[in-house]
């Protein structure tokens, strides 16, 4: 494993994070045996940041429960996060960091973020709730070490925020698949140059270019040569370029398996600031070409859109709309039956939207979803589709009845 200095604090980071939003979980709830594992495994290669967050149910508990029993509190940072779309009163610092603190079983979090801060107008109601004040006291007391932000705006928001305060650090978005996306590139650069360490999420872009690459993206990777030692997969390709890059400190990946683990510690052990050869970056910029053609909805899949208020399973909608594209029309509507549709309360798809706006609101790619919901529905939903879907609901009870005003067509 290699490190990369925190020039905030001093710390050494593993390049590689453990990113634990998707800790195995069946039905919604963690798997803890199956975590303890990933996580004792993740320490024993070398990785000591582990990120987690209020917001993912049963996350934060988890992850404390397996440090406790592993004894490997001292040994690792925990990065977490405040709800801040849940704060609404002062006392409501205190509550949320609190519950976070019994939950991770500690007396101190390493790096506490505010949790999808996307511009200045929302920090500024931060601080008129005293936000400045009460983290000042926290790190006085030792509670919080390092303070910063995750981010979920456009470029030009990010450049805004580094500038209204003494970041410890950030969290942005950044992978191969689009460089200017969010903060990008420019935002990136712009924290490197003001000494705030920054922390990566998304390099997979939720593990659609590991997992969801079109049969000529993969081809081409496969077709390129890989460092000794590295495997030649599509994930090993993503952290790399990542890792590539000087402004980064440490790449959060949301590893499910040991073999994952084991695979992502590879590359993070060979990776360094700018070791990628012109030919490599020449593969990149094939396959980003490729990629974009035919990734027709940008979501991450972070699930920050739901529970939608009619019962839509909007990332996984949106992932079998893109999978129709990428792995063709059959495959796509067979994810959508299964992953998309019945995993709605209502078991139905974007037919069901009416319009209410909650899901964009607290979207953080900031996606035009409900006009989307509309493109998905005349793709994945031919009229005998929707008689099939007609009788499926009335065979389990849910007659439909008349059409809601405002619901997508």
């Amino acid at each position: 494993m290699q490190y990369r200095i925190d020039k905030k604090s001093g710390k050494e980071l593993s390049v590689l994070g453990m990113g634990c939003m998707r800790f195995p979980a069946v039905l919604g709830v963690t798997g803890k045996k199956k975590a303890q594992a990933l996580v004792e495994t993740a320490i024993a290669d070398g990785i000591n940041y582990f990120d987690t967050a209020w917001l993912y149910a049963g996350n934060e508990e988890t992850l404390g429960e397996a440090l406790e029993n592993l004894g490997a509190r001292n040994r690792i940072n925990i990065a977490t996060k405040l709800p801040i779309l849940l704060v609404k009163k002062p006392e409501d610092f205190d509550r949320y960091f609190n519950e976070t603190l019994k939950r991770l079983r500690t007396t101190f979090v390493d790096y506490y973020l505010l949790h999808m801060l996307t511009d200045v107008s929302t920090w500024e109601r931060l601080q008129s709730l005293g936000i400045r004040e009460w983290a000042a006291a926290k790190q006085k007391s030792g509670a919080i070490r390092q303070f910063g932000f995750s981010f979920h705006g456009n470029r030009d928001s990010f450049l805004a925020l580094l500038a209204v305060y003494e970041w410890d650090f950030c969290q942005i978005q950044f992978n191969y698949s689009d460089e200017n996306f969010q903060a990008g590139l420019t935002g990136l650069n712009a924290a490197a140059e003001r000494g705030i360490p920054v922390v990566i999420m998304e390099p997979l872009l939720g593990g659609r270019l590991a997992d969801s690459l079109p049969k000529e993206a993969r081809g081409i990777l496969s077709g390129a040569k890989m460092p000794e030692g590295v495997a030649n997969t599509p994930a090993a390709w993503a952290l790399r370029w990542v890792l590539n890059h000087r402004g980064v400190t440490v790449v959060l990946s949301g590893m499910t398996t040991i073999p994952q683990i084991r695979e992502n510690a590879s590359v993070a052990g060979v990776s360094t600031v700018h070791s990628l050869t012109k030919e490599e970056l020449d593969v990149y910029g094939k396959v980003r070409a490729v990629f974009s053609a035919q990734n027709k909805i940008a979501c991450t899949g972070c699930g920050y859109c739901i529970p939608c208020p009619r019962g839509i399973n909007i990332p996984g909608v949106f992932s079998a709309y893109n999978s129709s594209y990428l792995m063709g029309r059959l495959a796509g509507w067979q994810q959508y039956m299964t992953s998309a549709v019945f995993t709605s309360k209502k078991h139905g798809g974007p037919s069901l939207c009416v319009a209410c706006g909650r899901c964009e609101r607290h979207c953080p790619q900031n996606l035009s979803i409900i006009q989307q919901l509309r493109l998905v529905r005349r793709r994945m939903e031919p009229f005998y589709f929707r008689l099939l879907i007609a009788g499926v609901r009335r065979f389990l009870g849910h007659t439909g009845g008349a059409k809601p005003k405002g619901t997508v067509s």
